[in-house]
């Protein structure tokens, strides 16, 4: 068997396309999956015989200590949060903040006991937030906007501390957009694909959407979770930018969408105000010159073939 990893949130887009990699890659993987909820584990169906899957709230730091003090991982992965992005800090942040807490206690778990082990934190584009300038990278000054941008900030500088104060092999990815066919519907690209499949199915005539005029830097989840992989495997601990630095609209999305199955998008799409975001004029674009020339690493799978993926994926289920 070769290096031993830890994944939380494992059985989410990223997890399982993560789990996928390392499995194939000969890892022994531990799934840690949240106790308190119903846990789909459809995305890793393929793979969950070769999985050890630990029910331990990320938030109870004994249960957290126990595993890395017992199995020592070579990597962790901490990919768990609330990733559905909602602007209102009243009813947010708090349900956040356990999210701080859970990195907080796995950094002071592997310091004291598994020292050795590789730690990767999922940070976020929503780091940057209203950025001052586009495209950013791994310079740029953070401005989050959102309470989920706020918790992925205090995660990014726990990590950063823990990597300085005390030498551990800890290092942050700044994600941006990252979709697949196993991308949540409560996201505006699952949410085309899967109505579309309705409507083409004769279940539903209209989609519901808010801005289609805002723009995102998409890339697809498998091409991200390798980035991850090869960050841990850098000898010495740095942070990266990934994204595919290309700008697309979601009207440029549900055009293609649309135009794939032959249908004209402009006879099922109803505009809700309601549905406007307040950030959705922000651009936030990826400059990843440095993961290009550090990791040698350039996303794979284009804009065109990630919204077919999709939309043939929807149309299968």
């Amino acid at each position: 068997m070769g290096k031993v990893a830890v994944i939380t949130g494992i059985s989410g887009q990223d997890g399982s396309y993560l789990a996928e990699l390392l499995v194939k890659k000969n890892y022994k993987v531990y799934g840690i999956c949240n106790p308190n909820k119903k846990n789909n584990l459809t995305n890793l169906k393929k793979i969950l015989n070769r999985l050890y899957i630990k029910k331990i709230d990320i938030n109870n730091y004994s249960k957290i200590k126990n595993l890395i003090k017992k199995i020592k991982p070579n990597e962790f992965y901490h990919l768990a949060a609330q990733s559905f992005i909602n602007y209102k800090f009243e009813d947010e942040f708090f349900r956040l903040n356990p999210n701080i807490n859970g990195t907080h206690y796995i950094l002071s778990a592997i310091k004291e006991f598994s020292p050795k082990t590789k730690f990767y934190f999922a940070a976020s584009s929503e780091l940057f937030g209203n950025a001052k300038k586009t495209p950013q990278n791994e310079e740029t000054k953070f401005n989050p906007r959102s309470a989920y941008g706020v918790s992925k900030v205090a995660g990014f500088y726990l990590t950063k501390n823990y990597r300085e104060a005390y030498k551990l092999h800890a290092c942050s990815g700044i994600l941006y957009n990252h979709e697949s066919p196993r991308r949540n519907q409560n996201f505006v690209s699952r949410k085309i694909t899967k109505n579309l499949s309705l409507i083409l199915k004769g279940k539903i005539n209209k989609i519901k959407l808010g801005n289609i005029n805002s723009k995102r830097d998409w890339g697809h989840a498998k091409d991200y979770v390798f980035a991850m992989w090869k960050m841990m495997q850098l000898r010495k601990p740095q942070d990266f930018v990934i994204g595919t630095g290309k700008i697309h609209s979601v009207k440029e999305f549900i055009h293609l969408a649309f135009n794939y199955v032959g249908l004209d998008y402009k006879r099922h799409i109803k505009i809700d105000k309601k549905l406007f975001r307040p950030n959705d004029k922000i651009i936030l674009k990826a400059d990843f010159k440095k993961a290009k020339k550090i990791l040698k690493w350039k996303p794979k799978i284009n804009f065109k073939k990630l919204v077919y993926e999709m939309v043939d994926n929807d149309l299968l289920s």
